[in-house]
């Protein structure tokens, strides 16, 4: 393999100086990136990590942009783009209601105009110093013709290869074709010589994803209609225990990764040609916690 994927990295409470030291040891490996998702404060992560690491590229896969003052966004993101000499993407989107809620925050319903709002207010705060790339948090294609008309990169969650290219249809080859314009895609990864083993893995991940609409609209966009239509009854019937059996091998196969090392590998090199720059492996593991998984990974390469 002569592309590497980035590695998606949270740290938890307990576990944040070890992950600080997991980070040193993914650049060492060679890892294009390493992205901090929405769980924990994952600006706090990529301030630590300008200092612990030397060259990798840093980024959010996600930062609600609803969470924080567009001035405090500013003024943080550009510290860290400056300690880091340049290596971080600040990756920002709208989230989803239950987590907006959890927070006592109301979901305005205009993700395309609160998002474009965003931009514009952060690349306007005052004396904040020079802003990282941008790069929008994206699933369907308005909000892809939005990454190419005012960010510098979109990053998919959960996406499905099969569509890929049909969703990277609206922007231009120019810019898919520019080095510095950023397309990312998260994907849920279980290594692990039991295929079902690592298939089930996959599937508990992405349950939580399932019952959301947004992801569920868009799968529906990928051609999975019926599976989603089928979550939807179970959710209407208050049968929860029903979805994952909706979650079929096909679409798992097309949204994650699982398997043994060889077949990881193999399907990854067909994300990277799908059309996708930079795949984020998001690691889980069918013998332990994140620290597992991230060895059981991190041994394939």
């Amino acid at each position: 393999m002569t592309q590497m994927p980035a590695l998606s990295l949270a740290a938890v409470p307990g576990r944040r100086k070890a992950t600080i030291e997991l980070a040193a040891e993914i650049e060492k490996k060679g890892f294009s990136g390493i992205y901090g998702p929405s769980l924990g404060d994952s600006l706090a992560l990529m301030e630590a990590l300008a200092f612990a690491t030397n060259e990798i590229t840093l980024g959010t896969s996600i930062v609600p942009i609803y969470f924080r003052q567009v001035v405090d966004f500013a003024q943080t993101v550009s510290f860290i783009h400056e300690v880091s000499d340049g290596r971080f993407r600040f990756g920002v989107g709208v989230s989803h209601e239950p987590a907006l809620a959890s927070r006592g925050i109301k979901s305005t319903g205009k993700p395309l105009s609160d998002t474009r709002q965003f931009v514009e207010d952060l690349r306007a705060v005052p004396r904040a110093g020079e802003l990282p790339p941008i790069v929008l948090a994206t699933l369907r294609k308005k909000m892809i013709k939005l990454s190419e008309e005012i960010a510098e990169g979109m990053v998919f969650a959960n996406g499905a290869r099969s569509h890929m290219k049909d969703s990277l249809s609206v922007i231009s080859d120019q810019k898919k074709a520019d080095d510095g314009f950023f397309i990312g895609d998260m994907m849920p990864t279980c290594v692990n010589d039991d295929i079902e083993a690592a298939k089930a893995v996959n599937r508990k991940t992405l349950t939580g994803y399932a019952m959301l609409p947004n992801y569920r609209n868009y799968w529906k966009e990928a051609g999975y209609v019926e599976e989603m239509e089928g979550i939807e009854k179970a959710l209407a019937d208050g049968d929860r225990d029903k979805v994952p059996h909706f979650l079929t091998d096909k679409w798992l196969a097309d949204t994650t990764l699982f398997g043994p090392a060889d077949r990881v590998r193999e399907e990854l090199e067909a994300w990277f040609d799908a059309g996708v720059k930079t795949p984020i492996l998001v690691p889980s593991s069918a013998n332990g916690g994140q620290m597992v998984a991230f060895k059981e990974v991190l041994g394939i390469f």
